[in-house]
């Protein structure tokens, strides 16, 4: 009965009622996890203080690559749901899912021994100095223990908001995050235990959300069920999979590297604690990036479904709907950055002067350019959930590595600490160029398809 109510709504109700259906548990839940991993930093750099907070800002890139693992299986496997459910073809759709869980249990293992192996260089490469790298340690020995949980749950929260389970879905972070954020006091103040409480917290939670998850898709609310007979790799389904997933992977890894790079430049021209900053102004970009994320997670199901169905006009009408509300928010948290710098970096830390003039300064310029991202990780969005998966890979990797990474080594030449948080807006300024040449394309590729 429910299976056949969402497939139904997916294909008939009117886009805006079913965008902010979808929409408002994607927000609540990515606000939530946002909180919790702003609940993080907030915790140790109020209670551990300014040079734990830096580094933890070097763990960060590290758990973006662990992310990104979640993401090429997740996202990738999401899509190929949604598009096989648009064509009423349940069994193709139960055999992704199964191989999807087999996928994430090989990687995460490979990506955890990996990481153990090469966790020093790595976090020296991501900016982690002397002063900081026993801090960086202690959280991330801990976090890769948790790469499965994290991995798994993330993976198959992504698969349930496929199926049009959009409540259950948002349900799933509100439990993983809270459960975070009432641990995090016990384990850093209660315990005494400091950055590694903060980590013992984060895999707890992870625990929590992955057996959660893992129920779901045995239970009567899921469309689609994991099956013993599923749970083994076919190189078709694999690659199915995969070819999807690239594109939130490629950006994802793209982000760890211009991490490291960016990090580097900071301790460069200006020290430890501006990588601290850089810390604030990550999380307060995760926060405001997520928002408009959970339009993409909303609008996924509805556009691959009715792309499967070829229902195009409510593809396009998905699509246009989706970038207005981006740009909304993107400028509300715009003026929210520009207006009250101080008291958001307050927030993580109050006693160091030095961090507060330089948080509040990269605060307002590295997000300068933010009422023009918005659009752009829409588009982005929609060439994935369409299966254009190549489109979607150039229009990420473009920012994140043919701009930035040359703008982050080059431009500081010139204007110093400025220069560094200077180069992610004039990078987001020519990148919106070409993904609006895209997007004029493609939607006059959708009005012929609809005139058709």
């Amino acid at each position: 009965m429910q299976a056949s109510k969402n497939v139904h709504e997916l294909e008939f109700s009117s886009i805006p009622k079913l965008l902010w259906k979808y929409f408002l548990p994607a927000f609540t839940g990515v606000i939530i996890y946002s909180l919790y991993n702003i609940v993080d930093r907030i915790f140790i750099g109020q209670g551990v203080g300014a040079y734990a907070l830096t580094g933890l800002s070097a763990v960060f890139p590290v758990m973006l690559i662990i992310m990104a693992f979640g993401m090429l299986v997740g996202m990738g496997a999401g899509v190929r749901i949604s598009i096989n459910l648009g064509k009423k073809d349940f069994k193709r759709a139960e055999l992704v899912l199964g191989n999807a869980v087999i996928l994430i249990i090989i990687v995460s293992v490979l990506v955890t021994g990996i990481g153990f192996a090469i966790k020093n260089p790595m976090l020296k490469l991501f900016g982690a100095s002397e002063t900081t790298i026993g801090f960086a340690n202690d959280y991330l020995n801990i976090i890769l223990f948790g790469t499965l949980f994290n991995t798994l749950g993330f993976s198959l929260n992504n698969m349930i908001r496929s199926e049009g389970n959009a409540k259950i879905a948002m349900y799933s972070m509100l439990i993983s995050a809270g459960s975070n954020i009432i641990l995090d006091p016990i384990f850093i103040f209660g315990l005494d235990m400091g950055v590694k409480g903060a980590a013992y917290a984060t895999i707890i939670s992870m625990f929590i959300l992955c057996i959660w998850v893992l129920a779901h898709f045995n239970s009567s609310r899921s469309i689609i069920k994991l099956k013993l007979a599923n749970l083994k790799l076919v190189p078709e389904i694999v690659w199915y999979i995969i070819t999807i997933g690239f594109a939130p992977f490629a950006m994802q890894i793209a982000s760890c590297f211009v991490q490291g790079v960016l990090n580097t430049q900071l301790i460069k021209y200006g020290g430890d604690l501006a990588v601290g900053a850089m810390g604030i102004i990550n999380s307060v970009a995760m926060f405001l990036v997520m928002s408009i994320i959970a339009i993409n997670m909303a609008a996924q199901p509805i556009i691959s479904f009715n792309y499967g169905a070829k229902i195009y006009k409510r593809v396009k009408e998905t699509l246009i709907l989706c970038i207005k509300v981006a740009t909304f928010i993107s400028i509300v948290g715009w003026v929210i950055v520009e207006l009250f710098p101080e008291t958001i970096v307050k927030a993580f830390n109050s006693d160091n002067e030095e961090l507060l003039t330089i948080g509040k300064r990269g605060l307002r310029v590295f997000l300068l350019a933010l009422p023009i991202i918005g659009f752009q990780i829409i588009v982005s969005n929609h060439f994935q959930a369409i299966g254009k998966a190549k489109i979607a890979a150039l229009l990420s990797l473009l920012r994140q590595v043919l701009l930035l990474i040359p703008a982050i080594l080059i431009v500081p030449n010139f204007w110093g600490l400025n220069g560094v948080w200077l180069s992610v807006p004039i990078c987001d300024s020519i990148s919106a160029i070409t993904v609006a040449s895209f997007l004029f394309y493609e939607l006059r590729r959708l009005n012929r398809l609809i005139a058709n």
